[in-house]
């Protein structure tokens, strides 16, 4: 399905990346990852402008062109109790700026049909205490999506993706880690990279500006306290 594209993967060393990288090698891509962490083609922090500059660099001269772009290395998760002023800003440049800079940086070579896919949170929508600079980069980036995807009309589909709890570890949860999700289960991995393989082959070539949330269904049940069951912590039914 994508014999010979390059796809571009950012955080591609391991986890929804690493699944991410693996599905497209799978159907025929030249995959090229970004990743602070040892096991991708380029390593260094996507914080760092001239690091993403040079990655550039370096994939335009191996291809000449970028046909998928997917924006996926995640940002740390601090809250206002503890994140500094310096850890937040280091939070958005990862979530946010990265992805902007390296759209930026293909804007020009991405080829005809191109595709750029944003891995956003299902926190963009809903939050734990003291989540703030992990909840901000994914909200930045949800709407860094509609607004690329108007910029890009006509050349490049922009959308993005919101996973709710993906195990990327391999522990299997059962009981009720599992059934706190409608579907009855924890995520995986490969529910990502199968949405995003989709959205950038030639089947969704009428979506753009686009969030879809793959959470299991749990930011789609109403929880109110003694009823079906839910009881708020600490509290008898």
């Amino acid at each position: 399905m994508f014999q010979n594209k390059v796809a571009v993967i950012t955080g591609g060393a391991k986890g929804i990346g690493k699944a991410i990288a693996e599905g497209f090698r799978r159907e025929g891509a030249r995959v090229c990852v970004i990743d602070a962490c040892p096991g991708g083609d380029y390593v260094g922090d996507l914080a760092d402008k001239q690091v993403l500059e040079g990655f550039a660099r370096k994939v335009l001269a191996d291809y000449g062109r970028v046909d998928y772009l997917i924006n996926n290395a995640p940002p740390m998760m601090k809250g206002i109790g503890e994140c500094t002023y310096e850890e937040f800003n280091y939070a958005l440049r990862v979530g946010v700026t990265a992805p902007f800079y390296l759209t930026k940086l293909f804007a020009d070579r991405f080829a005809p049909g191109a595709a750029i896919v944003n891995i956003s949170s299902s926190r963009d929508r809903m939050s734990q205490p003291q989540t703030e600079s992990y909840t901000a980069a994914k909200g930045g980036i949800f709407a860094l999506t509609h607004a690329l995807a108007v910029s890009f009309a006509g050349r490049v589909r922009v959308n993005s993706i919101s996973p709710g709890w993906i195990e990327t570890g391999g522990t299997v949860y059962e009981g009720s880690d599992a059934a706190q999700q409608p579907v009855g289960r924890v995520g995986r991995p490969q529910d990502i990279a199968e949405m995003v393989l989709y959205l950038c082959s030639d089947k969704a070539d009428f979506i753009t500006g686009e969030n879809i949330c793959i959470d299991g269904g749990m930011t789609r049940q109403m929880i109110y306290h003694k009823d079906f069951g839910w009881v708020l912590e600490g509290e008898k039914q």
